[in-house]
């Protein structure tokens, strides 16, 4: 038996786990029936655990069970655009950059490299004995595939944009590239989220019930679900918190029974999210009390559930299980229903051993962070910049003299985005990546007033340990019971940062707390602003506290950032500590700002040949249900589509310096760039790009690289231009139901080069349009330089009730050489040419049809050709 992970062969696991002689007589089984074979083990193990042993894996906090050698396992592990561990990971842009990027192989290959890193971490995790801690199992519960509807959600970030068809591309390739090549063996398990019909408001979603058509559940909210399952082959799939049609989502026989294990015949496992569970009878009050809400959701289909209290390591959340058994509202085969398809799935990717084509093998630890993930970090960054307006400033030329300025010039906490991981490669800002790029430039950095947006984790490079070297001393102290911890610590290291690397020792028990002493070191002389996040304790100059915490920060809490007058070369004394649990991350951020921004701005600008000015929104104002309450945001979501006020008023002054105007836009969400379409010389959208944004940035400045990225989100003016957005409903929503004139269109982007395209040829298959056509088309670099383009598909269906404007069904990126052509195709099946009526029924719909190809939408002034094709009879789809 491999022991390869430490587990010990007892007689009990060796009767449970290894082959029969029957089996062991025969080849090596086919990879077919490798989940009927983990299913038949997954039974023999369940069948011989007690009650309380059962109760314990259905939640999101699995224990070890020692007598069967099976070691803890945590559900949680989450890896949205970078894995989140014990270690530095890579960090790859948001993911609604990565749709920006329009390039679903690009997509694939970086969640390829995520399941590397994750599959590392559990690598790291049984090492040091801490399986069981979120971000050690071997499933993510990625990606997120809602659709965003609405730019004020503050999650959409999270997403790939505002159209069904983009995003079931992308998520199909997203789970591939986790899940590898083999969906019934995955590497990693991945979990498509949040099913379904959920994307906002933040601060309502625990008790919303959201009524949506027919017409737009089929069309809209579903699509991309039913694509992750059925071409996808995902093994999971995340419930979320909301209502629909007065049930709630994680106990819906119409999502879960009718749709899912039915229509799509998914057999794989559902998880909640956290706390869903609890709102069914917490907020929701669909059902009456603890026992009945776990019943309802447990025999509704939900198999393991996540649960907040788990994260303060609550015990008893089992009882509630065992009492609705005991009063009937569930049978043991419920539960052994839900903790088959638990184990099975452990099986399958190797977490326990048993299957022979699945044999435990470690994925070294030396796999996070390669030079190759770098690289790719920075290929996506790069691929998704999308140039939305450019009067021929761009590129910048070599030997330019530019101010740069704004809050987010040397900002760095702003390229991460959210569902990140604090401990990546260091970040790169816009202006370090600008001078990478551009050493004969020289660039002038001008420091920004305070802002909302300001907060970056300190460098490393301005620590110093209590004798005066280089880092940051950190003590480890193993706890003994709540909040107590032995006297004398059993770990001593240096460390880069503020940080806690407890996980990563075996003699570093899961309860812990850390202490950090030793200085920070002034790097120049002016005004700081400092906060503490994640830890008690002090900053203190000459014994006296100039930065304090008494207490944790709780999750996605605004920094409280405090004002500090620093010299260069002053040694702040630093003693805090950090305890393992804390929702925040331990760090020290602060910002560097001035009181003349009027004076140095006009200073800066004087010898510029050109203004970068950085603007934006960070991932601390939009985000998942955060107590931010400031003008613009609030609870996670946005109120405006403006820019904060100070950032307005601060374009207005750099324009009126009488320089070119560059303005560089950081932001998960569209936001109104109205005023920046008038009067600046060039914009380029960056979202929130990923530990090498700053260096993409400056690569595409200097035209070191093309810009290719498009818009995967319609850029509005003014929420007023919407429905309200509570509102689930479509229509006046997204490029295919907007009627109004957008500021930049969905599929929008600018190149540095020109592309042209040849008419489109329709061969329908079969020589039957219903069985599907063939579009054929020529793309042709028509420039003087190499650059991206997205050869976008639309088609405009007949007038009938419910039609959409019109609706992507296809997209390519092409990367051509100055004066190449190349030949493209699509394929689209029936299923393509489909759409959705008002009574939710998908089909062929009989009447003439225009379709177009090119650089974006028909009729925004982009290349695009035209062609037409007739469906004669309905044909109706299968849900």
């Amino acid at each position: 038996m491999n022991t390869a992970f430490g587990l010990r062969a007892t007689a009990a696991t060796f009767l449970l786990w290894v082959s029969t002689p029957a089996q062991a007589q025969t080849d090596r089984p086919s990879q077919s029936d490798a989940w009927n074979r983990a299913d038949a083990k997954a039974r023999a193990i369940v069948e011989n655990l007690t009650l309380d042993e059962k109760v314990g894996q259905l939640l999101n906090t699995a224990p070890a069970i020692p007598r069967f050698d099976i070691p803890a396992y945590n559900w949680w592990t989450e890896s949205l655009h970078g894995a989140i561990g014990a270690v530095p990971t890579t960090n790859f842009p948001e993911p609604i950059g990565l749709a920006a990027t329009f390039d679903a192989p690009l997509i694939k290959a970086v969640a390829s490299a995520i399941s590397t890193e994750v599959r590392a971490l559990h690598t790291l995790g049984r090492q040091t004995g801490h399986l069981g801690r979120i971000g050690s199992g071997l499933d993510t519960w990625s990606p997120n595939i809602n659709i965003f509807r609405d730019p004020r959600w503050g999650r959409g970030q999270e997403t790939y944009g505002e159209d069904p068809f983009l995003t079931a591309h992308m998520g199909v390739a997203f789970i591939r590239g986790i899940q590898g090549d083999n969906p019934d063996l995955p590497d990693v398990v991945a979990t498509p989220k949040h099913y379904a019909v959920h994307s906002g408001p933040e601060p309502a979603r625990h008790t919303d019930n959201i009524f949506a058509t027919k017409r737009d559940l089929e069309d809209s909210y579903l699509p991309a679900f039913r694509a992750a399952i059925i071409e996808g082959k995902a093994g999971s799939i995340m419930c979320a918190y909301n209502r629909v049609d007065g049930e709630p989502a994680c106990a819906s026989p119409m999502l879960i029974t009718e749709y899912l294990r039915g229509a799509w015949g998914f057999r794989g496992y559902v998880v909640s999210d956290c706390d869903a569970v609890v709102d069914i009878y917490d907020h929701h009050k669909f059902a009456p009390d603890a026992a009945t809400g776990v019943a309802v959701a447990l025999r509704r289909g939900v198999d393991n559930e996540c649960n907040n209290a788990t994260l303060g390591g609550e015990g008893g959340l089992g009882d509630r299980y065992k009492e609705a058994l005991a009063k009937g509202y569930i049978a043991m085969e419920d539960i052994d229903t839900a903790l088959v398809r638990l184990f099975s799935a452990r099986l399958r990717t190797g977490d326990l051993p048993g299957l022979s084509d699945r044999e435990p093998k470690a994925t070294s630890v030396d796999a996070i962070g390669t030079a190759q993930h770098q690289a790719l970090a920075l290929e996506a960054a790069e691929k998704s910049l999308t140039l939305l307006k450019n009067d021929g400033i761009l590129p910048l030329k070599h030997d330019a003299r530019i101010a740069i300025m704004g809050p987010l010039a040397d900002a760095t906490r702003v390229l991460r985005g959210n569902y990140s991981s604090a401990k990546s490669a260091p970040p790169i800002s816009v202006a370090d990546g600008l001078k990478q790029a551009m050493p004969g430039a020289t660039i002038m950095r001008v420091p920004f007033s305070p802002s909302i947006t300001d907060g970056d984790l300190i460098p490393g490079t301005v620590l110093r340990t209590p004798d005066g070297k280089p880092g940051i001393k950190a003590e480890y102290y193993n706890g003994v019971a709540k909040d107590r911890f032995e006297g004398k610590p059993v770990l001593t290291r240096i460390e880069e940062s503020i940080t806690s690397r407890g996980v990563e020792f075996r003699q570093v028990s899961t309860d812990h707390k850390t202490i950090w002493t030793g200085y920070l070191i002034a790097p120049e002389t002016g005004r700081f602003r400092v906060a503490l996040t994640g830890v008690k304790g002090e900053i203190s100059l000459n014994g006296r506290p100039v930065v304090t915490a008494s207490d944790y920060s709780r999750w996605a809490e605004p920094l409280k950032l405090v004002d500090v007058s620093m010299t260069k070369g002053e040694r702040y004394a630093i003693r805090l500590q950090g305890e393992s649990g804390i929702p925040a991350a331990p760090a020290i951020f602060w910002k560097r700002v001035t009181d003349h921004l009027d004076r140095d701005m006009a200073d800066g600008a004087k010898d510029a040949d050109v203004i970068v000015a950085v603007v934006g929104l960070t991932s601390d104002l939009e985000g998942e249900e955060m107590p931010v309450s400031v003008e613009g945001f609030e609870g996670g979501d946005r109120t405006t589509l403006d820019l904060p006020a100070d950032q307005r008023a601060f374009l207005e002054k750099a324009k009126a310096l009488g320089k070119p105007l560059v303005v560089i836009a950081m932001n998960g969400s569209a936001i109104d760039l109205s005023w920046a379409k008038e009067n600046a010389a060039a914009i380029l959208e960056a979202w929130y790009p990923g530990q090498s944004g700053g260096r993409a940035i400056g690569n595409v400045l200097s035209g070191k690289t093309d810009p290719g990225g498009r818009l995967p989100l319609t850029f509005y003016k003014s929420v007023t231009d919407l429905p309200p957005f509570s509102d689930y409903g479509m229509d006046g929503r997204t490029y295919r139901y907007f009627r109004g004139k957008p500021v930049y269109p969905f599929g929008y982007g600018l190149s540095y080069t020109r592309f042209v395209y040849t008419p489109p040829v329709i061969e329908p298959i079969d020589g039957v349009v219903e069985n599907g056509i063939k579009v054929r088309t020529q793309i042709t670099n028509s420039g003087a330089r190499k650059g991206d383009d997205v050869a976008q598909l639309y088609i405009a269906p007949p007038l009938f009730e419910g039609a959409p404007r019109l609706a992507l069904r296809g997209f390519q990126r092409i990367s051509l050489e100055a004066g190449e052509s190349r030949s493209i195709e699509f394929t689209l099946s029936p299923r393509d040419l489909s759409f959705v009526t008002m009574a939710g029924e998908r089909a062929l719909i009989p009447g003439d049809y225009r379709l177009s190809i090119g650089s974006g939408q028909p009729g925004m002034g982009i290349p695009a050709e035209t062609a037409a094709y007739h469906v004669s009879r309905p044909i109706p789809m299968p849900k």
